[in-house]
C-alpha cells in the first residue's frame, strides 16, 4: 500500500504546488499590466502571460461560478483558490506525515 500511495500523493502535492505558484503568478501579472509594465509586443511575454492566464482560469473558474466574479474592483477568488489549495496541501502533508 505505501508503495502506490506514498508516490501518489506525492503527485498531488506537487500539483497542488504548481496550482499555488501558478495562481500567485497570475496576481503578480495582473498588477504588473495594471502598472503598465510589460511589453506586449514581445512574443515571449505574450505566450507566457496568456498560458499563465489559461492555466489559472482553469483552476479559478469553478471558483468564479460559485463566488460573486468580483466585490467591487475586487477579485476574490484567487484569494479562496489559495486558501482551498493550501488547505487540500495541507491535508496531503498530514497524511504522507503518517507514513513516514
Amino acid at each position: 500500500m505505501d508503495i502506490i500511495a506514498v508516490p501518489l500523493l506525492l503527485l498531488f502535492k506537487a500539483i497542488i504546488d504548481f496550482a499555488i505558484w501558478i495562481v500567485i503568478a497570475d496576481v503578480v501579472i495582473s498588477w504588473l499590466m495594471i502598472a503598465n509594465i510589460f511589453n506586449l509586443n514581445n512574443r515571449f511575454i505574450a505566450a507566457l502571460i496568456d498560458s499563465v492566464a489559461k492555466l489559472s482560469n482553469f483552476i479559478m473558474a469553478p471558483i468564479r461560478e460559485w463566488l460573486p466574479v468580483s466585490i467591487g474592483m475586487l477579485d476574490l477568488s484567487p484569494l479562496v483558490a489559495l486558501l482551498v489549495l493550501t488547505c487540500f496541501d495541507n491535508m496531503i502533508s498530514r497524511i504522507l506525515l503518517r507514513f513516514v
